[in-house]
């Protein structure tokens, strides 16, 4: 998943799937707690990204299971688009990442995330100069 796609929630704390994402994406996928720099945000996994994740947290001993990691799964919500493409999320999931109504939603090789659209402006502003460029690219072996 790549780009970037400005959202309102709705009413009823529901967000469209850009089209560019829906394939992707899927008909089931979850959402649940995500941190990216130190800004909150909201981590999107498809459905086959969960289940390498879920494998990954049932092969963790007892001990390593029952601290943080433990929340990414209590906080997770399944979402279901319905068929205008809209997917609910919790009060839980918005408080956290401190969303309002604007978000982004960013796509993030195999996840997307969401973000509250100011802290997303402030993240990328933060993040969007030439030496953390370079420093990313390296990470990735560019």
């Amino acid at each position: 998943m790549i780009g970037k796609y400005p959202a309102k929630l709705d009413e009823k704390n529901r967000l469209f799937v850009p089209a560019k994402l829906r394939g992707e994406l899927g008909d089931d996928f979850y959402v649940t707690l995500g941190v990216n720099c130190g800004h909150r945000c909201l981590t999107v996994y498809t459905a086959a990204e969960w289940q390498k994740l879920s494998d990954n947290f049932n092969a963790l001993s007892i001990h390593k299971r029952a601290g943080a990691t433990s929340l990414i799964f209590m906080n997770a919500a399944q979402c279901t688009p319905d068929k205008q493409f809209r997917f609910g999320l919790t009060q839980f999931l918005l408080d956290y990442a401190a969303i309002d109504r604007e978000v982004m939603i960013v796509g993030r090789a195999g996840q997307a995330e969401i973000w509250d659209a100011a802290e997303f402006a402030a993240f990328e502003q933060e993040n969007l100069t030439p030496e953390k460029l370079l420093a990313s690219l390296e990470e990735i072996g560019l």
